[in-house]
């Protein structure tokens, strides 16, 4: 675990968060692989800190190393814990997708910037509890700062990328029907995935700044051609065409990054939390430092 004087060093790097096909980034340097003991149990994985150019990066796989957890298995507050244990306060998410669009071609780029939540309850969705009460806004759950950074670096490079898009998260592991694929059209989302709730709200709790690149890479079922239809051969072929486009991304962003813009994601927690400080026991309390750090 990294001690107090290696957290200094690496205050305000990017955490990546890799998704489906993406288990690691070739391309850092100086690597140290970090195990964290988090109240929530372990992670994914170890954190993989490092360098790419100047510029501080930490990286989790979403789904474990050897892609072993389903989405509802992944311990989605242990991750982001790790994340900020290690310094991390901005996280750029990746993660494969099916469009609810047909603007939105497999094998584009696109960023949720709002959420529809279809998972079924099993997954834990907040830090708070017991003993912490706390309610923070989410009207835009994503960290607009770091979303324009992301467009503007994809834009320079010619990436297709569509900004503003409303994510379904459904609860899988399977892949959905076409009553549920047309229902989401018409609840106005744009995409759909499997993992990007709680993730999204929970780094909003811990005040990182957060955003998704995600990788279209189907057409869901609504359309009525059956070979438009998404199997996991066909997911995992655009991913792995489309990941080259997403690593430019992150490369021209991490190696371009200034540090951390002020935002109000920083400041998630003022006038959120109800429970007073002396009500809580030590062990809560130690959970409420880290999330206000």
């Amino acid at each position: 675990m990294l001690g107090p004087t290696s957290l200094e060093e690496t205050q305000d790097m990017i955490g990546i968060i890799g998704g489906t096909g993406l288990y690691s980034l070739d391309s850092l340097t100086d690597t140290e692989q970090v195990g964290i003991d988090t109240p929530f149990g372990p992670a994914s994985s170890k954190v993989t800190v490092g360098r790419m150019g100047s510029a501080k990066v930490a990286f989790l796989p979403r789904h474990g190393a050897g892609h072993q957890l389903l989405p509802s298995e992944i311990n989605f507050r242990a991750n982001l814990w790790a994340l900020k244990s290690v310094g991390v306060r901005r996280v750029v998410s990746v993660s494969a997708v099916g469009s609810l669009a047909k603007e939105i071609r497999p094998g584009d780029l696109a960023m949720p910037s709002q959420y529809l939540d279809f998972t079924k309850g099993r997954r834990p969705h907040t830090y708070f509890g017991e003993g912490i009460v706390a309610h923070i806004s989410t009207a835009e759950p994503t960290c607009l700062t770091l979303a324009a950074e992301v467009k503007a670096v994809a834009d320079r490079g010619g990436v297709t990328l569509h900004a503003g898009k409303t994510y379904a998260c459904v609860e899988g592991p399977r892949l959905g029907n076409r009553a549920e694929s047309r229902f989401m059209q018409q609840a106005g989302c744009h995409l759909v995935g499997m993992t990007n709730v709680p993730e999204v709200y929970l780094a909003r709790e811990a005040q990182l700044c957060y955003c998704t690149i995600a990788v279209v890479t189907d057409y869901d079922c609504w359309l009525e051609d059956p070979s438009q239809h998404a199997t996991v051969e066909k997911v995992l072929e655009l991913y792995r065409s489309s990941i080259g486009s997403v690593k430019t991304i992150l490369r021209d962003l991490l190696t371009k990054a200034e540090g951390a813009p002020s935002c109000s994601c920083r400041t998630a927690l003022h006038g959120a939390v109800m429970t007073p400080d002396s009500a809580l026991g030590p062990e809560r309390r130690k959970v409420l430092e880290l999330l206000r750090a």
